[in-house]
């Protein structure tokens, strides 16, 4: 539900799909395709009369609605603006959800660049008062979590370049960087906290999308997320004043959790690509790897640092994707 904007592409709900929205009560209801997400979830618009909702249509076994429904539920409690749900099926895999409208963080920004600056404060605040909830009853980001999403860059992005590199070593540098990490409290952390996930709703709150991968971890994560946003250039003087407004952010960690989502970041889009067919995510891919090299000059970074300085060579990293990108 990444994209409640004005991009839409030409596709059609399950065949199952107009009996779950009849057992909701929206029975012959209209609708209109909305932008996907980099994930097998379609979205509709749905309208009748004068109401409107969205469809999240999620076919198993790809895909499962059951942690979405979970993460929505401890976000309310708390205060939160998830989408209201509207209707379920999670067998089936069909939500009806409450329709935020239009006005993406990402749009508001780019209409009025003026504001950009309070409209980040307004997701800061947000985080930091989701990071002192109580984290929801979810599974830990640990290790071995870290270390499979770290993978997707030598499993897709090695290939797709032509290299063969140290695996083994690549898993090792990762372990010594966050073995020399410093604790933190754990927190909810949504995963995907960034510009096109985040609604500027009428009453000035802001509503919180694509969070049904959330886990409990560390609060670099979704700082990460939201202040290194690989679909859009963050300012590093923005990225810097934000990290102060949050405040106490262990900069070392930072360095560590940006360098392993950026990483898996760009094996992600890769993937896309190669498998997915959806070369458009490739045009993110030098904004990423911007972020990547930045994190690995912090000095916590040297064993992943040197490992990237050993197996890719500099043309294998943003040119290639310059190149490329549609």
């Amino acid at each position: 539900m990444a994209a409640f904007g004005n991009r839409t592409f030409a596709m059609t709900p399950r065949d199952t799909a107009p009996a779950f929205l009849q057992s909701c009560g929206w029975g012959g209801a209209r609708l209109a395709p909305l932008a996907g997400d980099a994930s097998f979830r379609r979205y509709f618009r749905v309208a009748d009369d004068d109401r409107a909702a969205v469809l999240m249509d999620a076919p198993p076994p790809e895909e499962d609605v059951r942690p979405f429904l979970a993460v929505a539920d401890h976000l309310r409690r708390h205060g939160f603006r998830p989408p209201a749900i509207l209707g379920a099926d999670s067998d089936a895999g069909f939500l009806l959800l409450e329709d935020f409208g239009d006005t993406l963080m990402r749009d508001a920004v780019a209409a009025d660049p003026g504001g950009e600056h309070a409209v980040y404060a307004a997701a800061i605040d947000l985080l930091k008062a989701l990071h002192r909830c109580p984290p929801a009853d979810l599974p830990p980001y640990d290790r071995a979590v870290i270390q499979r999403e770290a993978g997707l860059f030598t499993q897709w992005y090695a290939p797709a370049v032509g290299l063969a590199v140290d695996e083994a070593g690549y898993a090792a540098a990762w372990d010594a960087v966050f073995d020399a990490l410093a604790p933190a409290a754990p927190v909810t952390v949504l995963r995907d906290y960034h510009a096109e996930n985040i609604m500027l709703l009428g009453d000035g709150s802001m509503g919180l999308l694509d969070f049904q991968d959330a886990l409990v971890g560390h609060p670099a994560y979704d700082l990460v997320s939201l202040l290194q946003d690989a679909r859009r250039d963050v300012a590093p003087a923005l990225e810097m004043a934000m990290l102060a407004r949050y405040g106490g952010i262990d900069r070392a960690a930072y360095a560590a959790w940006g360098a392993q989502r950026n990483a898996k970041i760009l094996g992600i889009f890769t993937r896309l690509w190669k498998r997915d067919g959806k070369p458009r995510y490739l045009a993110y891919q030098p904004r990423v790897w911007r972020y990547l090299e930045r994190d690995l000059m912090h000095p916590a970074l040297e064993p992943v640092r040197d490992w990237f300085d050993r197996n890719l060579p500099v043309h294998a990293r943003e040119a290639f994707w310059r190149d490329r990108a549609e």
